[in-house]
């Protein structure tokens, strides 16, 4: 029924029309096949209306909407416009379109012999755009890790994910990108593209910092004589950046005149100036931030006893060296 009366109000209208004392044209090519128009948001749609010899009466409506009657403009919207190149055109010309401009153009004729009409529809594209991404995170390790982008677009956006290593190879994803037991290699920056090809990519960026125990990556022990000084080194990685502390059997070693220790992001080191016969032994380089503590066994030595300076950390788990080191992180000492 309610067809019935939106078709009755649009024959009704267009009767109308052609009773109005509008401006002859041409009637409009009716062996041209009805278009789709596609057009990008923003940019400016013409609508074309080809017309022949044939005195008659033209319209425009958009729906049931009367647009222009001959050269009478019934629209109120400043944007909309007619194209008349010479007597064989009449088109409508829309700028800055806009979404709520898609839909279905009527151009009505009234001719000698019975009103014909040509129908285009007007489909408005929107560029994929991210309104709304993950803030940057920091989780520990082991942790499930959820990433969101959400994006609009006409035609809906396809949305992929990066983990900007050197590789950069696409993630399995969409909206949401599911990290399950997140490890320290997945740490960086996530990127997340909306495309729909109908403008660039619109891209946004997620930094994920993942936060692990130190883990010993390298220590180098010291083949020095008697007099001079030599210098152990200690290498670890780890997310927050650690707190190093270095032992001698089971005292802490601190700054002294012939002691020195040096610490550069995740890199220590302890040099001892003039060496006695007493200084050689093990030594003992402890590494802890909030989520652990690990420590490696270096070596000064005599040389020619043949050991090996630059090798694989030996871990050790010394209760008594754990225990010292987490008491000295929580209180400061």
């Amino acid at each position: 029924m309610a067809y019935f009366w939106i078709h009755t109000a649009w024959i009704a209208g267009v009767a109308f029309l052609f009773g109005f004392q509008g401006f002859p044209v041409r009637s409009v090519d009716m062996q041209r096949a009805t278009d789709n128009i596609t057009i990008r948001q923003g940019d400016t749609a013409i609508i074309r209306c080809y017309v022949d010899d044939k005195v008659s009466k033209v319209a425009w409506l958009n729906r049931s909407n009367i647009i222009f009657a001959g050269q009478d403009k019934w629209s109120l919207d400043p944007r909309v416009d007619l194209v008349t190149k010479g007597q064989l055109e009449y088109s409508l010309r829309i700028q800055k379109v806009d979404v709520y401009d898609e839909g279905s153009y009527t151009c009505s004729i009234q001719t000698k012999q019975q009103p014909k009409t040509s129908q285009v529809y007007l489909i408005v594209q929107v560029p994929a755009s991210i309104y709304q991404v993950s803030n940057d995170i920091t989780v520990n390790e082991g942790s499930n890790v959820t990433l969101s982008c959400l994006a609009n677009g006409r035609p809906d956006p396809a949305i992929t994910w990066r983990l900007l290593n050197p590789s950069a190879e696409p993630l399995d994803g969409e909206e949401y990108l599911d990290i399950i037991g997140i490890m320290r290699t997945q740490a960086g920056r996530y990127e997340c593209k909306a495309s729909n090809d109908v403008a660039t990519p619109d891209v946004k960026y997620v930094n994920v910092i993942v936060n692990y125990p130190p883990t010993i990556k390298k220590t180098q022990s010291s083949e020095t004589p008697v007099g001079r000084n030599g210098t152990l080194r200690c290498e670890v990685t780890a997310v927050p950046t650690p707190e190093f502390e270095w032992y001698r059997d089971d005292k802490r070693l601190a700054n002294t005149q012939s002691i020195t220790i040096q610490t550069s992001g995740t890199t220590t080191s302890l040099t001892i100036a003039n060496i006695t016969e007493e200084d050689y032994g093990n030594y003992t380089c402890v590494a802890s931030n909030r989520l652990g503590v690990q420590n490696a066994s270096l070596f000064l030595y005599r040389p020619g006893t043949g050991r090996d300076i630059n090798g694989s950390a030996c871990v050790s788990q010394s209760l008594w060296l754990l225990l010292a080191s987490f008491a000295c992180l929580f209180l400061k000492c």
